[in-house]
């Protein structure tokens, strides 16, 4: 019997702009803590801990959150 096709988690793409002056394209939300009355809000916190991981592993201190916009198609 054929098996059923897996859920697929939607992921929302976002630009973030740094109070550095850097930018990242592209970057992955789930797109299920989207939306409500915080709207993309959800988004830089689930940015910000993903920039936490990523400067705990690197050992560089991560750049502070300036703005951050969905990424056009």
């Amino acid at each position: 019997m054929a098996k059923k096709p897996a859920a697929r988690s939607e992921v929302v793409l976002f630009d973030v702009f740094y109070e550095d002056g850097t930018q990242r394209s592209n970057r992955r939300v789930p797109g299920e803590i989207l939306g409500g009355l915080d709207g993309d809000e959800p988004a830089r916190t689930e940015i910000e801990a993903q920039d936490r991981l990523i400067a705990e592993k690197s050992g560089i201190p991560a750049p502070a959150i300036d703005s951050l916009r969905r990424s056009k198609k």
